[in-house]
Parts: C-alpha cells; sequence; structure tokens
C-alpha cells in the first residue's frame, strides 16, 4: 500500500500548508500540483525523494511540467491542468493519461475539488490548499492496484 498528500494551488499562502504539515512525513508521497510550487520547497528539502512538484501556469522556475508516477502497477499522471483545457472540461487531460497509460490524472488549476471518472480515467483535483474559503487537499491510497481518493477539508 502507497498513501500520497495530493495538493495544488498554494499561491504563498502557507497557513493551511503548516496545519497539513505532519501529514508530510506520514505518507509516502507528497504531490503538489503547481500554482505555488516553491512553497514546498523547505519540506522537500528534508526528503526530496518523497515529493513531487509540478509547474503551475503562475510558477515560473520550480517544479516539472508533469510527471508519471509508478506504483503497484498503477500509472499516475500528474500537471497542473492548464495546458489540457481542465476549466472546460477532462477529455482532453483523461486523453493524455491514457497515452501515457495511466488510470489516474492527478490536476489543478481550477481551485475546485472534484473526483471524476471520464474514459475510465480517474481524474482527481485536490482543490486549492491556499483558498481561503474552503481549503482541501486530497487523501490518495493505492492498494493491490487500486487506487482510492478520498478530498479532506482542511
Amino acid at each position: 500500500m502507497k498513501t500520497f498528500v495530493v495538493l495544488s494551488d498554494s499561491h504563498g499562502r502557507y497557513k493551511n500548508l503548516q496545519k497539513i504539515s505532519p501529514l508530510f512525513a506520514e505518507n509516502d508521497f507528497v504531490v503538489h500540483l503547481g500554482d505555488g510550487s516553491s512553497d514546498l520547497r523547505t519540506y522537500s528539502a528534508e526528503a526530496p525523494e518523497k515529493f513531487y512538484i509540478l509547474k503551475g501556469n503562475c510558477d515560473f522556475s520550480y517544479g516539472q511540467e508533469e510527471c508519471v508516477i509508478e506504483e503497484e502497477g498503477v500509472g499516475i499522471f500528474c500537471c497542473h491542468g492548464h495546458r489540457y483545457g481542465v476549466k472546460r472540461g477532462l477529455e482532453d487531460l483523461a486523453a493524455r493519461a491514457k497515452a501515457l497509460g495511466c488510470t489516474v490524472a492527478l490536476y489543478g488549476h481550477t481551485h475546485r475539488a472534484d473526483i471524476a471518472e471520464v474514459d475510465g480515467v480517474l481524474c482527481v483535483n485536490p482543490g486549492a490548499i491556499g483558498s481561503f474559503a474552503e481549503p482541501s487537499y486530497c487523501y490518495l491510497v493505492v492498494h493491490q492496484g487500486k487506487p482510492t481518493a478520498t478530498l479532506v477539508k482542511v
């Protein structure tokens, strides 16, 4: 079993990151899906092997454009989402994930937490951890080849 803390869109607002930071040590991986990617530099310096940090449309120098994580036979596509038009629909995102052999797509950008299945791909947006209204993140578990995503309000 592998566990992930998935977050996005912190936008330099550290208060909620500090609240959930104990979870970073307790879980196998931490994924930040962009827009505030440098907000995790201090945390990721302590255990870089467990952090995946992506660039968003508001990030200019820190993080990957996209990546694929393979755990327990599950391919997980990670990106910010803006390049796949996630504000208008998830079809392009799901198509990219499938093209890469992934059954899970993690994305941010919209600031709205959501879990949806699109063309056999589990599409998960953890919401915005930096939001003042309803900050949230996703707790993702991959166990015996099955991904389970849970949205958590901060």
